[in-house]
């Protein structure tokens, strides 16, 4: 049906062209629908609307996929043309672009060409008997599709933003072809001098470098949804803020969706906010902003063009002031010849940029223990804000100073509130000061001299605990906290985790970390990152400690501990089996957080370690998945490489790609919640073997039985007196099937999964999963060969039945090659469990 409907649509569309063929003296009006397309429709040129819509009206010339989107080529750049503009193929040979007047505005240069042609690869071709004389592959413009190759001096450009690709094989991000903020480079295991380095997106959504040189093309990075599937059309496209993208569009066209963009947080692209301007983030977006009101924006219905001083330097000579902006930073990258760096203290760092005169800017000092200056020298100041960022800068002003709340909780652009009167505030700052010193001491009074107050620590007041901020702990708090560590509730690859109570009666598990490889700045982001994420179904992060070599993780204290106590009884726990209401529950939560993980987060987090251990019951049963984006920081080296010693991941729930050297997406963690929920019915490991299953593993008996349709056999027999919906049991059992499907492509999304479960979409009956036979990755360790090589972002053969092959993670631990027998790190166990 879906061929059908593909094919009337593109009969449809090719009777709107004008042919497939471009013939001298051909022309394409600005004002008409016309276009010249492919011989098979999948590509057309023609004119486009430019927007948002001007006026009066003005269209650019550009090739587009079906449908119109995307637009992969325009002329010139995306030059507009009036509505009386034309594109003329001339008998001359040239193809050429003018204006309503005639004036010419654009020209390919082919004098003597005799044909032109638009490939179905989306190339614009003139030629003449002797062959190619010029092709849009060849003068590329923002965007990079399947099949064209993009080699040592060709640039994508976007306004003020170009992606190139070095002779050593780096690809690169610049801001006004001399700033540097983005940079790929070949991996020290690619040892190799490379000839004609050349840079192609595979349709399979793989991004990939080739040389004469390399016996294979190495993997620079791939779409979220890479796999063999033919039904998504995918292009690398350089957009105008800045940053390099791979988009997916549903074949036929539609709508696009971005699964891969270089640089992950908007706000580190250079420049985004223009000269003076400040980003940060409102929610999950970002905004723009000034850095205090001693600067306007230059354009208050666009915050991207940035600020600019109300009074100029020039003019307050003797009068200048500090603007002093708490978490942000001053983006500098090198080459950046406006830049210096010192090692010096906050104070000096403030004052030397003040003394400077003109030669001082902006300044920014790093309170990551490095004591580092950068000194902005340069009257381009490009500023980002994030409240985990362990920075103060400086802005120099003439006074008096004006501060403004940073970007993300300043007015957004357009909002302006009206001015309170100063003596208002005056009056509302001195009375609430003196309220605050008349409750201070009160409080002195009544509890100076009460122990239990002794150690209350203003890092971890109430205050600051309800106000969701990742609380910053000494390590002799958390000692005091949790007796001395004494208090075991389990351990894992992350480390152990101790039972503590803080001063304000808060019960909390305390996690000490292991392996962590990354700087005092880094560890700081990924915990921010950590506590931001919210969610009913994900347990929370209440605060870190980082002090030496300590490293620890305060977490809300889950009550029934993890889920794996409840599923698997022993004689210890019999009285804790649930029935099948809480189950079903149980699992429609932990499929919801993780869905939030997958899609609802700024940033997508795969958790890499899905598995009952690592799902925790609060006191009402409600399921928190715990241990998400904890991977990041224990792997090494920026997530940049993993090898086999340092796959994250537990023997029964690990995709099959973690180990067949594919790259792991959210759909790794898909296959290991279809593993969790099939033991969720059943009660019972999946890799385990018993004469009921006929010596086969569960998860392999549990699907002949499903063929058979025998659903209730599947189901744990400890709950066959209770009341079961069987309708419910079979959605989960038909769900679990399809999440295990060996190759990720066949495996639903989160959100898919969860519209299973809750009967919002009908279960189709999955396929025999592949994944789940005997000798595959699910309950055996044989792929861990000693010949097994290492792997990286850049620097492999691509995914392949004998390749190797890489990516960047979200995790990367310790493989357990035999089940977990004590509790994972993660586990956050009550006291009796």
């Amino acid at each position: 049906m879906c061929l059908k409907i593909q094919f009337l649509f593109l009969t449809l569309f090719l009777a709107a062209t004008v042919g497939t063929a471009i013939d001298p003296g051909s022309t394409l009006s600005a004002s008409s629908n016309q276009t010249w397309s492919s011989s098979s429709g999948t590509f057309s040129l023609g004119f486009i609307s430019v927007q948002p819509p001007t006026t009066p009206p003005s269209f650019i010339a550009a090739i587009s996929y079906t449908g119109g989107n995307p637009v992969v080529w325009t002329v010139d750049k995306g030059t507009a043309v009036d509505s009386g503009g034309s594109l003329q193929f001339l008998t001359s040979g040239s193809l050429r672009l003018v204006n309503g007047s005639g004036t010419s505005v654009w020209d390919s240069g082919t004098a003597g060409a005799t044909s032109a042609a638009l490939e179905d690869s989306g190339n614009l071709v003139i030629s003449n008997s002797t062959g190619t004389l010029w092709s849009s592959f060849d003068n590329p413009t923002d965007t990079l599709v399947p099949s064209q190759n993009f080699s040592v001096g060709k640039v994508l450009t976007s306004e003020s933003y170009s992606f190139s690709l070095s002779q050593i094989g780096n690809l690169s991000l610049q801001w006004n072809n001399s700033i540097v903020f983005w940079n790929q480079g070949l991996n020290s295991s690619v040892n190799v001098s490379l000839q004609s380095p050349v840079l192609t997106l595979t349709t399979i959504g793989l991004l990939e470098l080739s040389d004469v040189k390399l016996s294979s093309p190495v993997l620079v990075a791939y779409s979220s949804d890479y796999d063999l599937n033919a039904g998504v059309f995918r292009v690398l496209k350089l957009d105008n803020d800045g940053n390099l993208r791979i988009y997916s569009t549903s074949l036929g066209g539609g709508s696009s969706s971005v699964k891969w963009a270089a640089v992950a947080d908007q706000c580190r692209v250079y420049a985004y906010c223009g000269n003076y301007g400040v980003c940060g983030y409102n929610d999950s977006s970002p905004v723009c902003g000034c850095p205090s009101e001693n600067f306007e924006m230059v354009d208050p219905n666009n915050g991207r063009k940035g600020c600019r001083r109300k009074a100029s330097l020039d003019s307050c000579q003797g009068s200048t002031g500090m603007l002093t902006l708490d978490h942000t930073v001053v983006l500098s990258y090198p080459p950046d010849a406006g830049t210096e760096t010192f090692n010096i203290g906050l104070s000096a760092c403030r004052a030397n940029c003040l003394s400077g005169s003109s030669a001082c800017f902006a300044s920014t000092s790093l309170s990551d223990g490095t004591g580092l200056c950068v000194i902005r020298s340069k009257d381009f100041v490009s500023g980002y804000h994030d409240p985990s960022l362990p920075s103060t800068s400086y802005f120099k002003v003439c006074l008096p100073l004006a501060p403004n709340p940073p970007p993300s909780l300043a007015d957004t652009v357009g909002d302006r509130r009206s001015k309170v009167p100063a003596w208002v505030v005056v009056v509302v700052v001195l009375g609430t000061l003196l309220g605050l010193i008349a409750l201070e001491g009160g409080l002195w009074i009544c509890c100076r001299n009460n122990k239990k107050f002794g150690g209350l620590s203003a890092q971890y007041a109430l205050l600051e605990y309800a106000s969701g901020a990742p609380v910053q702990f000494s390590y002799k708090e958390l000692q005091q906290a949790t007796k001395g560590f004494k208090e075991r509730l389990g351990a894992g690859g992350f480390g152990a985790v101790y039972r503590g109570t803080l001063v304000n009666k808060t019960v909390v598990a305390v996690k000490q970390l292991e392996g962590i490889e990354q700087g005092e700045k880094q560890f700081r982001m990924e915990v921010a990152t950590i506590s931001s994420t919210h969610h009913l179904n994900l347990v929370r992060l209440i605060g870190f400690c980082s002090e030496g070599r300590h490293r620890l993780l305060v977490y809300e204290f889950m009550k029934n501990g993890s889920l794996d106590n409840f599923l698997f009884l022993t004689e210890q726990h019999s009285g804790k089996l649930l029935n099948w209401e809480y189950r079903f529950n149980i699992a429609l939560g932990t499929a919801r957080g993780i869905t939030y993980l997958h899609e609802e987060c700024r940033d997508c987090i795969v958790h890499c370690d899905i598995k009952p251990e690592n799902i925790l019951l609060d006191e009402n049963y409600v399921s928190k998945v715990s241990d998400f984006g904890l991977a990041k920081l224990i792997n090494p080296k920026d997530h940049r490489h993993r090898t086999l010693t340092s796959v994250r991941g537990t023997r029964g729930y690990l995709a099959p790609e973690w180990l067949a050297n594919l790259p792991i997406t959210s759909k790794s963690d898909v296959y290991s919640y279809g593993m969790v929920l099939l033991e969720i019915v059943s009660g019972r490991r999946n890799f385990d073997v018993s004469e009921e299953t006929n010596r086969k593993k569960f998860s392999i008996w549990a699907y002949e039985e499903f063929e058979k349709g025998n659903i209730s056999e599947i189901l744990d027999k400890r709950l066959s007196d209770q009341e079961v919906d069987m309708q419910q049991v079979k959605r989960a059992i038909q769900a679990s099937f399809w999440c295990i499907q060996e190759h990720p492509s066949q495996r639903p999304t989160m959100s898919r999964v969860l519209q299973m479960l809750e009967g919002v979409t009908e279960v189709e009956k999955p396929p025999t999963p592949k994944s789940v036979m005997e000798g595959t990755v699910s309950g055996t360790s044989t792929y861990l060969s000693s010949n097994a090589s290492a792997f990286s972002t850049v620097g492999v053969s691509p995914p392949g039945p004998s390749s190797t092959s890489s990516f960047q993670i979200s995790g990367a631990s310790t493989f357990t090659s035999g089940r977990t027998t004590d509790k994972a790190t993660s586990s956050l166990l009550q006291p009796d469990n």
